[in-house]
């Protein structure tokens, strides 16, 4: 009986040992994740002053076409 518990208490080692492994990894996506995140919010910031360059440039162009 004790080769029984000797080999379920390794199993619970290895079980044990996933489970910390499965956890840094969630950690570690959650971090790719956040990073992600912060990426899309600068280049929908970066996006939106480049359609108001533009639009700036356009109204230029326009006036000074009209009124030039």
């Amino acid at each position: 009986m004790s080769e029984l518990e000797e080999r379920i208490a390794r199993i619970e080692g290895v079980l044990e040992q996933m489970n910390e492994r499965f956890n840094h990894l969630d950690s570690r996506l959650q971090a790719l994740e956040n990073r992600i995140n912060a990426l899309d919010s600068k280049l929908d910031s970066h996006f939106r002053w480049t359609i108001a360059v533009i639009i700036t440039m356009w109204v230029t162009v326009i006036a000074a076409v009209l009124f030039g």
